[in-house]
């Protein structure tokens, strides 16, 4: 008989900025290649030239189910050398994977080759070819309640609300390895846009049923809005590097509008990078070009680049060429989220 052990046997392991050694002149050569190598190469330099413009800040922007793919680590390094001041993602990349494994629990190696009843059966969530233990993902849902309910009743930005997720690792000695728990010691704002369509989200509806009738958490997506636009009114220059599109990339990119009603005069995104598979022609925003997002004032062109191309295989190259490059060294460490509130007092 076939049980949940014999599925869950072979974790996914994660890449290291350390994994891409010997990468720099693979990627300046592919400047002399075509297509997507290209593409990536120019992006590559892009990212790097974002990091050593002292003025710039660089927000990253991510979607799809990244972490669970093995590039957790490496987005962990990013953020613990610097290399990245604030990050908008969707709510399962940060929640349901990384807070997940920063309670100890893994993604496995699966096949997309399987009997999908057998696998509810056996509470096995798939991600394509990766599997994950619904159980386990049961206990991140009441980890998230449970945080809540040690909160003052109020609404709460997402970034708060995942300040006080990394402080929770911390003060339990859990989280090592995780981007949450690398974000609340470096002071880097998460955004998650979208905070209840995730494991929090499970979370926060048990909290608030729990409590129904008496004042409970909540979360306001206006203002994470608000605190980005805050961080973009307060930045001399923006720098975007974007994985995947959906919410994150729109919601980044709209700051620059948001400050424009608010009756600031900001500059454009100074720098864009984006990673996609998503296709322009059908007008959704994930495939939309970034000189298209030009024509709303919102990225400035001449330091822009997509590249279409996989996460796992775009992201390593990019990132692991910025920090063998040295892009990073020197760079102070923003730490805007602890700064949100007396930014929003100079305004």
């Amino acid at each position: 008989m076939t049980g949940k052990k014999d599925f869950l046997r072979e974790e996914i392991r994660h890449l290291s900025l350390e994994d891409t050694r010997d990468l720099v002149s693979l990627v300046e050569k592919m400047e002399d290649t075509a297509f997507q190598a290209r593409n990536l190469s120019r992006a590559a330099a892009l990212y790097a030239r974002m990091l050593e413009d002292r003025g710039c800040t660089v927000i990253l922007c991510l979607a799809g189910s990244l972490f669970s793919a093995g590039l957790k680590r490496l987005v962990c390094e990013m953020v613990e050398n610097d290399m990245v001041d604030a990050i908008v993602s969707t709510g399962a990349i940060i929640v349901d994977q990384d807070f997940f494994e920063g309670l100890g629990f893994r993604h496995y190696k699966g096949t997309p080759n399987v009997d999908d009843g057998l696998l509810r059966n056996l509470h096995i969530d798939r991600i394509y070819d990766t599997y994950i233990d619904e159980d386990d993902l049961r206990v991140c849902d009441m980890t998230v309640a449970t945080i809540a309910d040690s909160l003052e009743p109020r609404p709460y930005s997402s970034r708060e609300f995942i300040r006080e997720m990394g402080r929770w690792l911390e003060e339990n000695g859990k989280g090592e390895g995780s981007v949450v728990l690398a974000a609340y010691r470096k002071d880097v704002p998460i955004f998650v846009p979208a905070f209840s369509d995730c494991s929090a989200g499970f979370g926060l509806v048990f909290h608030q049923w729990r409590r129904r009738g008496e004042e409970c958490v909540t979360i306001d997506s206006v203002k994470d809005f608000l605190e980005l636009t805050r961080l973009k009114i307060a930045s001399e220059q923006t720098g975007l590097l974007m994985v995947g599109g959906g919410v994150p990339k729109n919601f980044a990119q709209d700051v620059v509008v948001a400050a424009e009603v608010l009756g600031y005069e900001v500059p454009m995104h100074k720098y864009a990078v984006q990673i996609t598979v998503a296709d322009e022609r059908d007008g959704g925003l994930s495939g939309s070009t970034l000189k298209e997002a030009n024509s709303w004032g919102k990225v400035d062109t001449g330091n822009e680049q997509m590249v279409f191309a996989e996460a796992t295989l775009a992201l390593p190259l990019i990132a692991g060429y910025a920090y063998h490059k040295g892009a990073h060294e020197g760079r102070e460490a923003r730490r805007l989220s602890a700064s949100l509130e007396k930014i929003a007092a100079n305004l």
